[in-house]
């Protein structure tokens, strides 16, 4: 996993792309900081940028710094992703216009490690082009998008993968909806 973790994190650092599996699904990922490499998964993916993107952090402080308010829900077990509002530090292609950003603590240990050593967050979407179904195992992921990412980690290759987040969104009140179960 260290070799996966370093290949991962030099591609990163340089605003490359990744396609790694994820606590959730095989997702494409980028620096969550660089607009250009944002730029460059809304491309791969033919996703317009008005559609958000899913960014994720290892723990609550790192959440913390980008977004003041930290629900108990990211607590949860299962995988939860917050849509939050007023949030700082990230690209601004990952700000929706509304000021929101989607958000998860990610549990997946590579993820995680990846994360702690990058010291940024992390886009995380779909390894599909937009309007396509979600790949639930590697070999069903496009030969477009395994040919235009800059690196493929190498773990988790044979697992069947379809656990999708469930979404909350969190209102100016701190009212919770849920957006996706």
């Amino acid at each position: 996993m260290k070799k996966e973790i370093n290949q991962a994190l030099q591609v990163l650092r340089d605003g490359g792309l990744i396609l790694y599996p994820s606590d959730t699904v095989w997702g494409i990922g980028c620096d969550a900081t660089n607009r250009n490499a944002v730029t460059k998964v809304f491309e791969l993916k033919k996703r317009h940028e008005s559609k958000a993107l899913i960014s994720l952090v290892k723990d609550k402080e790192q959440l913390f710094t980008l977004t003041k308010k930290i629900p108990k829900e990211v607590e949860s077990k299962k995988p939860t992703t917050i849509i939050y509002k007023n949030v700082s530090g990230l690209a601004k292609n990952l700000i929706a216009n509304d000021g929101t950003a989607a958000i998860r603590i990610v549990r997946d240990n590579f993820c995680n490690q990846l994360i702690q050593k990058f010291k940024k967050p992390i886009v995380s979407t779909s390894a599909n082009i937009s309007g396509e179904g979600t790949p639930i195992e590697f070999s069903e992921i496009s030969k477009e998008i395994k040919n235009n990412v800059d690196y493929i980690v190498n773990l988790r290759i044979n697992e069947i993968m379809m656990t999708p987040s469930q979404i909350l969104l969190i209102d100016n009140d701190g009212k919770i909806s849920i957006i996706r179960e």
